[in-house]
């Protein structure tokens, strides 16, 4: 499971414990060849941490690791909010859902500024659905009790070492 869920806060993923990153896997560039590497690992700080490198060597240039999902919200979530620790690059709140042909998958936007712990509200229209980076007009609507897959997915050719702190993700209502 990817993060402990809190009935009292309703759909949360919460990185406070060791334990909240435990099924996060890599699926870096290396699937088609390049040679980037990414994890999710626990900060002792009390948040996860999303990091590694990306490098353009043999067509590569993305990183992304991914995670099951427990619920996240239901057909009645608005958007989601996450607090992340930044480094100043652009990253991407993905969710794989059912009933989808394989590889698509829903992908927010996200650009938390440098070195300091900040929240974003991400409503469900920021979510785009996507095929190997391009966009899936025809998909259907972004529906939480559809999500499967959890991730995160540092892309556009960013190369280098990067790291993204995360603290929670929580479904927005209303």
């Amino acid at each position: 499971m990817s993060g402990s869920v809190r009935s009292d806060e309703g759909a949360v993923l919460a990185f406070d414990a060791p334990d909240s990153v435990a099924g996060w896997r890599a699926i870096d560039d290396r699937v088609m060849g390049g040679v980037s590497r990414s994890r999710m690992r626990h900060d002792p700080a009390g948040h996860a941490v999303f990091e590694g490198t990306v490098s353009l060597d043999r067509g590569g240039g993305f990183a992304s690791v991914r995670a099951p999902a427990p619920a996240v919200g239901d057909d009645a979530s608005t958007g989601w909010r996450v607090e992340l620790l930044g480094d100043g690059r652009r990253y991407r709140l993905a969710f794989v859902c059912a009933g989808l042909p394989d590889g698509v998958v829903y992908q927010a936007d996200m650009a938390p500024p440098a070195g300091e712990w900040t929240t974003l509200e991400l409503p469900r229209s920021a979510f785009v659905a996507r095929f190997r980076g391009r966009a899936v007009p025809d998909a259907p609507a972004l529906l939480a009790s559809r999500v499967r897959e959890i991730g995160l997915l540092i892309g556009d050719r960013q190369a280098g070492p990067f790291a993204l702190g995360m603290r929670r993700v929580a479904a927005l209502r209303g």
